[in-house]
């Protein structure tokens, strides 16, 4: 596998493994109590956006490590 493909490999698993985390943990306004005026009682209080983008960092190199090894040592046969 290149860095090529490595990149892409890991981009994909990043926005799969971010967009699911940004439901997670959310509490809504109402629920924190703060609503802010003008806004939906819904939304989100804290986004913690910082945190979610590290969990999906991590969690993309962890995948994108289990794909470079299973490619490299062959231990799935991909037919081209």
């Amino acid at each position: 596998m290149g860095v090529f493909e490595a990149v892409v490999i890991f981009v994909i698993t990043w926005w799969l493994v971010f967009l699911p985390s940004l439901s997670a943990g959310n509490r809504s306004q109402a629920d924190a109590g703060e609503v802010v005026d003008g806004s939906e009682p819904g939304a989100p209080h804290s986004w913690k956006l910082s945190t979610k983008a590290a969990f999906a960092t991590a969690g993309a190199a962890v995948l994108t490590a289990i794909v470079w090894v299973v490619l490299t040592f062959q231990l799935v046969s991909i037919p081209i």
